[in-house]
């Protein structure tokens, strides 16, 4: 006999935890299917963003960026640490610390929130009379009918044509974030979020990174004016981009991996390197779902199809995140996961595309959240654009980290803001009132004349935006 649910939410990423807890939060009774297994063998909710993602990633960036700053830069600060090592195992085991911490706090809020959590996979088995039947098979085999199924079943990593991730010498995100030692020479193909965050961390550590990235421009989704700034930084660094190649035939062995390439001119090039990283996108997981079952319809790509509101073809199926069109981003799919459960309980909340912010977290860390100017002048808009140096701030200079700039965007009629763009120290955090300024429709005015901190980074939001009216006071 099935267990009964109102909704049922297939995977425990960011979009389908949310989303489960948000439809238990309006008086549902949810269950959520997750197949993740971690380390020990038990239940490890989060999906990749909590696995072999986001919160993976973060910690690695944070303990390679420590080790950095102590081998050259604590002796600006007047500490002598004399020989700094690094204990890549130590610093994996900390990873893995800081992932089951995440893990175990998915299902805790599960508990706390009564939502019932199965261990296994979740499928589409047939519709009938009231919603749906979904077989849960693995650790924990069941059978549930869900009135309303929620699909968050996420992505994973896009191999090349003809070149198969072993996670040994061709890896994908789940193999770069297990890497135990530092490999001397270290290739990646894709100079995307992905590839800048793990080549950042690897090269701190003492790698030899070399990007290969098929684009002619840098970071092409980002304002060129920031990207370029950002290219200038990891160039000093000396992380190594080439754009504008085209990727022949990658072959292994057991020294390593060679890469035949075509450089932007057109000469026939070979990276040989210990190990390979591959990141050049990402596709939606939706096979052995079984939407041929039920008719679920999916695009050339194998993502669900849905409307502007989360919505399958399928009367009470919804699907959210990565599994769906737009932006691959954890944040994106927990608003979407929030969103769809209120319109189950009928209510209208909105999702807008145009205020989700990007944020790649290297160092200096770029985030933005709007237009950029190449597309307002494509769009022909009139605008203002104001920048500020970080050069100028009187706390990026305590900190030591003055690299990089604030650009904000405004409407040349109504000054109201249409983009933020930021390249240098903790931007990641300082994007948050670009955010809020720009849900509200907020002109560059309006940030120009609240008081913020003194001294602090967000000084330099406020002087972006006085420069949009070409009156900066500090630069």
């Amino acid at each position: 006999m099935a267990q009964t649910f109102d909704v049922v939410v297939i995977g425990a990423g960011p979009g389908g935890y949310i989303a489960a807890i948000r439809a238990a939060q309006l008086g549902y009774k949810v269950a959520c299917i997750d197949e993740w297994v971690g380390p020990a063998g038990g239940p490890a909710p989060g999906g990749t963003c909590t696995n072999v993602g986001c919160i993976p990633s973060k910690a690695l960036l944070q303990s390679s960026e420590h080790f950095e700053h102590a081998r050259l830069h604590f002796s600006e600060h007047g500490i002598s640490t004399g020989s700094v090592k690094i204990d890549v195992a130590k610093m994996v085991a900390r990873k893995d610390a800081v992932v089951k911490q995440n893990n175990d706090g998915i299902l805790y809020l599960f508990k706390k929130n009564k939502v019932t959590f199965f261990h296994g996979r979740g499928s589409f088995v047939r519709a009938v009379e009231g919603g749906y039947e979904i077989a849960v098979s693995g650790a924990q085999a069941d059978m549930l009918l869900g009135r309303h199924i929620v699909v968050a079943t996420g992505s994973r990593a896009r191999a090349l044509p003809g070149v198969a991730f072993d996670e040994d010498k061709i890896l994908s995100n789940v193999g770069a974030l297990r890497l135990t030692s530092v490999p001397k020479k270290l290739a990646i193909i894709g100079a995307g979020v992905i590839g800048l965050e793990m080549g950042s961390v690897w090269r701190r550590l003492g790698a030899e990174v070399t990007i290969l990235e098929g684009l002619p421009t840098f970071l092409a989704a980002a304002d060129e004016q920031i990207a370029k700034e950002a290219k200038k930084a990891f160039d000093k660094q000396g992380l190594k981009i080439e754009l504008g190649v085209k990727v022949g035939e990658v072959k292994t062995s057991r020294k390593g991996v060679s890469i035949a390439y075509t450089t932007a001119s057109g000469e026939a090039a070979t990276l040989d390197a210990d190990r390979l990283i591959v990141s050049i996108g990402r596709v939606p997981n939706t096979e052995g779902l079984g939407a041929d079952k039920v008719g679920l319809q999916l695009d050339e790509r194998g993502a669900i199809v849905v409307d502007e509101q989360c919505r399958t073809n399928l009367p009470g199926v919804w699907a959210v995140g990565d599994v769906v069109r737009g932006p691959m981003l954890a944040h994106k799919a927990e608003e979407e996961g929030v969103a769809v459960a209120e319109r189950i309980a009928g209510q209208h909340p909105h999702v807008d595309f145009n205020t989700i912010p990007w944020v790649i977290y290297t160092s200096p860390e770029v985030a933005w959240v709007g237009a950029t100017e190449q597309q307002l002048k494509a769009a022909g808009r009139a605008y203002k654009a104001g920048t500020f140096p970080f050069l100028a701030n009187g706390r990026a200079r305590a900190l030591g980290d003055t690299t990089g700039m604030i650009k904000i965007l405004a409407d040349a009629a109504t000054d109201q803001i249409l983009g933020v763009h930021m390249v240098g120290p903790m931007v990641s955090e300082l994007i948050a009132e670009a955010v809020v300024a720009m849900e509200f429709k907020a002109s560059a005015e309006d940030i120009a004349r609240i008081c913020h901190a003194h001294p602090s980074l967000s000084e330099a939001t406020k002087e972006a935006a006085l420069a949009v009216d070409k009156r900066t006071l500090n630069f």
